[in-house]
């Protein structure tokens, strides 16, 4: 007979009964001799400690480990030290998958944040631009001198010019007076502040190279841009 216990419940209460058993009779009889033959090697008491099912029960070295108090001291030994590892790896095992856990967790909720994180977010650099006094003219280079912008993420405000209407009005910046050649847009509605309409907008500039371009305010009742000379630097 096979000890098959491994996979198999029934087999593993078996042995544990048989064990259980010759360890009483041997406490019980008091036994201090030793059975004949030659003690089972160490492998074969480690083997049995761990259930090995490749054992059988007719083994005469299973009955001497049986019978033998050296024997049964050392498989007690034995036996604790396997039940002490076997813990060890379950335990090692559980903290394994819960830091893979934690981990998934951690670099799931950072992409999210991420991911959702708007560019604004992003270090913008904040201008105010003052148009209330600028003279504008539909497709041609307004009377305003100096605007300049940095390149990069720019959080702009626009002043718009005196008398400009309440409304949604889209901001460009382009290399020529033409809506054909837009390197960054935005779009806006103006709030009042004071006498003048404003509007904030967003404007990527990051892939601009210095030099002059054109802003431009369009508003939802205007038939053309306005714009403006302007500097990138």
């Amino acid at each position: 007979m096979n000890l098959r216990w491994r996979g198999s419940s029934r087999s593993e209460e078996a042995f544990e009964s048989w064990f259980r058993e010759k360890y009483q009779e041997l406490v019980l009889s008091g036994r201090v001799s030793l059975p004949s033959g030659p003690c089972p090697d160490e492998a074969f008491l480690q083997n049995l400690a761990r259930k090995s099912g490749n054992i059988l029960f007719s083994d005469l070295r299973v009955e001497h480990a049986a019978s033998c108090p050296i024997c049964m001291q050392k498989l007690l030994g034995l036996r604790k030290r396997v039940a002490f590892l076997r813990r060890r790896l379950i335990l090692a095992s559980a903290t394994s998958c819960c830091l893979l856990i934690i981990i998934s967790l951690v670099l799931s909720v950072r992409y999210a944040i991420t991911s959702r994180r708007p560019v604004k977010s992003e270090l913008a650099v904040s201008r105010i631009v003052d148009l209330s006094s600028a003279g504008t003219f539909r497709g041609e280079q307004s009377q305003l001198q100096s605007v300049s912008l940095p390149k990069g993420l720019v959080a702009l405000t626009l002043i718009l010019p005196r008398f400009s209407e309440q409304g949604l009005y889209a901001v460009a910046v382009t290399r020529t007076r033409s809506d054909n050649d837009v390197v960054a847009h935005a779009s806006a509605s103006t709030k009042r502040e004071g006498k003048n309409e404003e509007l904030s907008v967003l404007l990527d500039l990051r892939s601009t190279t210095p030099g002059w371009y054109f802003l431009s305010t369009t508003g939802e009742k205007d038939d053309a841009p306005y714009y403006y000379p302007l500097e990138i630097q």
